[in-house]
């Protein structure tokens, strides 16, 4: 995504193992409400926030490659052209993202999923927008918002016979894990606070979605805890102790109360992500602009593991499904015990 990285350097390219992909099978989302063997956590499990190994024991993985693969492969088909803004094949992508909401009992925040950019005057975009109210009398009136975009940048120049970016780490990766977060929170529906899941339009252009929803929800005037943002997590870091880092590593204690919740070294930082103000290149920048509470972006892009940054070579084929699994399953109590806390323990320094 043009805004999440400044530039690209020539590095050694990574191979990246991943699940072998059919791009004729039905791309029909599936509803897992389902033939899923988790145990549901119950209010047992919470112990002012959370206890993570309880959760963990409980659903051990609830998604899997398999999961990750049917939504990448719809995402990332020609048929969708590089989900453009305004285009023809972002309006599919919306389409699938609204049914997917629809299966998995997650609600309208607005009149509809679809929340048109008002600052986005060449043609019709639009983010889309769900919510799960949260459980609990007091805290339901608290929201954390967790987001991605979910557009790409559309045609270029022919590469060898190929004109379309899918757009597969960028960002249908990002999309399909927000996608596993809102199946399992609306599945067991075990939020204290209420969450919005936001898939944005118009990042490629500017931030145009994120600052758009950001400027309408503060007019709204909402209690926003924090902005869980998820950009470019398709392919496994390389040789680091962590499997995601954080922008704005050191603006806040997110990475220190994440790894709390995963009771494991899951989050990092990457330097260049400083050097390069990742900070302020992805959809967590107008929210932390707008309400000054913790908004920060979970990564995997290392500046090393990837050489088809908006190039027709962002292919679902060069995605890790398993890793993308792993990283849906080992956030999964971080993200629950960020929202289940008994007080807004995430905070800037």
């Amino acid at each position: 995504m043009k805004h999440f990285i400044l530039a690209l350097f020539s590095f050694l390219i990574i191979s990246c193992g991943g699940a072998k992909i059919n791009q004729e099978k039905v791309m029909n989302p599936t509803n897992l409400n389902s033939e899923k063997n988790e145990v549901q956590p119950t209010n047992a499990d919470f112990d002012g926030g959370l206890n993570a190994n309880k959760i963990k024991s409980k659903l051990k993985e609830y998604s899997t490659p398999k999961d990750i693969e049917e939504t990448m492969v719809f995402l990332t088909s020609d048929e969708l052209k590089g989900r453009d803004t305004g285009s023809e094949g972002i309006a599919k992508a919306a389409d699938y993202i609204e049914k997917i909401f629809e299966e998995n009992n997650i609600k309208t925040y607005f009149s509809s999923y679809r929340d048109t950019l008002e600052n986005y005057t060449t043609g019709s975009a639009y983010n889309v927008v769900g919510f799960l109210p949260g459980t609990d009398e007091k805290l339901k009136n608290e929201v954390v918002i967790i987001g991605a975009h979910y557009d790409h940048i559309g045609l270029l120049s022919a590469s060898g016979g190929d004109i379309i970016a899918n757009g597969a780490n960028d960002n249908a990766s990002g999309t399909t894990t927000v996608l596993e977060f809102a199946k399992y929170f609306g599945k067991f529906k075990n939020n204290k606070r209420s969450i919005i899941f936001a898939l944005f339009s118009a990042e490629e252009k500017g931030l145009m979605g994120s600052k758009h929803l950001a400027l309408k929800l503060k007019e709204e005037n909402i209690d926003l805890y924090t902005m869980l943002n998820f950009e470019m997590v398709g392919v496994p870091m390389v040789n680091k102790d962590h499997i995601l880092y954080l922008t704005g590593y050191e603006l806040s204690n997110l990475a220190e109360v994440s790894n709390k919740y995963a009771n494991k070294n899951l989050v990092g930082f990457l330097p260049k992500a400083k050097e390069f103000n990742l900070f302020r290149r992805s959809d967590n920048a107008p929210f932390h602009d707008e309400f000054n509470v913790p908004s920060q972006t979970y990564s995997s892009f290392d500046f090393t593991n990837f050489d088809h940054y908006h190039k027709v070579g962002d292919e679902a084929s060069l995605m890790d499904y398993m890793y993308m699994a792993t990283i849906v399953n080992e956030c999964i109590p971080v993200l629950t015990a960020i929202i289940n806390s008994p007080t807004k323990e995430v905070k800037y320094k």
